[in-house]
């Protein structure tokens, strides 16, 4: 694998910006304890079996990084609580927060990238 450091990873995902493009709803809201789903549209099929092509969910909180929670539509990261579930496929995705806590208070972003994804790091098989 050739790994790049996370600036590399955006100027990439700006090239392919104009060909790929995902859809995501404004807010949803949750009481804690509960349940709350998020969905994400993409404007290509996510092939998930593939290296090129996979779909990720982030966590951000106020003045932090985003996280990185899932990749590949479904593969938890290492150490990421398992109230934390991505599904979908082709086009449809969703992130399923169960039993919210009050510290689940983010953006959640979905991503579809030509790279595969590693917790920390950004690689190129």
């Amino acid at each position: 694998d050739t790994c790049r450091p996370l600036l590399y990873m955006i100027s990439i995902e700006r090239h392919f910006a104009s060909a790929n493009t995902v859809t995501q709803p404004g807010a949803v809201s949750s009481a804690v304890g509960g349940s709350v789903s998020i969905k994400c549209t993409t404007s290509q099929n996510v092939y998930v079996s593939s290296n090129y092509h996979y779909l990720a969910w982030y966590q951000q909180k106020d003045g932090d990084v985003p996280k990185l929670l899932i990749k590949r539509a479904h593969e938890r990261i290492s150490g990421i609580p398992a109230r934390f579930t991505g599904s979908g496929s082709n086009s449809d995705f969703t992130l399923t927060i169960s039993g919210v806590q009050a510290e689940d208070a983010a953006v959640y972003y979905c991503q579809k990238s030509e790279l595969s994804a590693a917790a920390g790091r950004y690689c190129r098989d």
